[in-house]
């Protein structure tokens, strides 16, 4: 049976050949990677109050791009992944929160199949029934996994949960997890939409202009958003935004705030989580938006989100 192959906006590919791999590779044994930094953690958790709140917004970064997030009494996980190790390669820093911290979760968002998003042992961890929400193509590899509460959902599509709908919206990106499944599921990004409360959980992205779109459709008041993995940006550029284009689509969302992820827990390229966030901060102020606007998390730490 031929199975479908997803595609990105306006036809851009990202796929690579072989000789810009060996390329990368060449690169990546002549550099050296400091280790050194980690991303700090928080010194006094709420985790307590996360086991029993069901009222008040929060935003809690568990580490690279897994949050969990508490809206209109849900308790909602996105991309869980308590790894530590990714490939041959150890967790640069440890999760925020235990998995075994957490309360029991309704809803995880999966954006895409790659294995630092989509990490099946830490998903059969969690407590509660927990309902899946996927891109298009892999409900079926949950299935297989016993993880039957699940639905899958092309761009623009929603399903309401309680009184939350959540949106799958674009990305520009692409996945694999085998030799022969590339693209045969989908990618995206995740809005939570509670009346007039929005989160968006960008995923992972290149820069695009799906952004902009994105923004024409809600009034979103936290943007999720990456900033790492993007050197060599010769290699990463279509499929992983640097932190001066993740600015550059927060604008084009026209979001209220920003919260930057998916750095500091794997080595996936080149760059160096210091060097990420130095770059995020002089983006930033060269912006000329509102420094309370950005918000710099550190591991395990709870935002108690003031939406309207």
């Amino acid at each position: 049976m031929i199975r479908r192959r997803y595609a990105n906006l306006d036809g851009i590919e990202t796929k690579k050949t072989f000789n810009d791999l060996m390329k990368w590779r060449r690169e990546r044994r002549a550099k050296k990677f400091d280790s050194s930094y980690q991303i700090p953690v928080a010194t006094a958790k709420d985790v307590g109050f996360l086991q029993t709140n069901r009222q008040e917004p929060t935003i809690t970064w568990i580490g690279h791009s897994t949050f969990f997030i508490q809206l209109s009494g849900l308790n909602i996980l996105t991309d869980p992944v308590w790894a530590t190790r990714m490939g041959m390669e150890k967790r640069l820093s440890p999760p925020g929160i235990r998995i075994e911290e957490l309360p029991a979760v309704d809803v995880v968002l999966i954006s895409h199949g790659h294995y630092d998003h989509l990490h099946y042992p830490s998903l059969k961890k969690l407590k509660g029934d927990v309902l899946f929400l996927v891109p298009e193509g892999l409900r079926a590899a949950f299935e297989k996994k016993a993880l039957r509460n699940t639905k899958e959902f092309p761009w623009w599509a929603s399903t309401e949960v309680n009184d939350v709908t959540f949106h799958f919206v674009p990305a520009q990106h692409w996945t694999r997890r085998t030799l022969f499944d590339m693209n045969t599921s989908h990618w995206g990004g995740w809005v939570m939409e509670k009346g007039q409360q929005t989160i968006y959980f960008a995923g992972d992205s290149g820069y695009f202009r799906g952004f902009q779109e994105i923004g024409d459709r809600f009034a979103i008041d936290y943007a999720l958003m990456p900033i790492g993995a993007y050197e060599p940006e010769w290699f990463m550029s279509p499929s992983h935004i640097t932190p001066e284009e993740a600015v550059l689509a927060f604008g084009d969302l026209r979001a209220a705030h920003f919260i930057p992820m998916h750095y500091g827990a794997f080595r996936l390229a080149d760059d160096h989580p210091q060097e990420a966030l130095e770059r995020l901060h002089s983006a930033w102020s060269e912006s000329g938006m509102a420094p309370d606007r950005l918000h710099v998390m550190v591991l395990g730490e709870t935002l108690r989100i003031a939406l309207p």
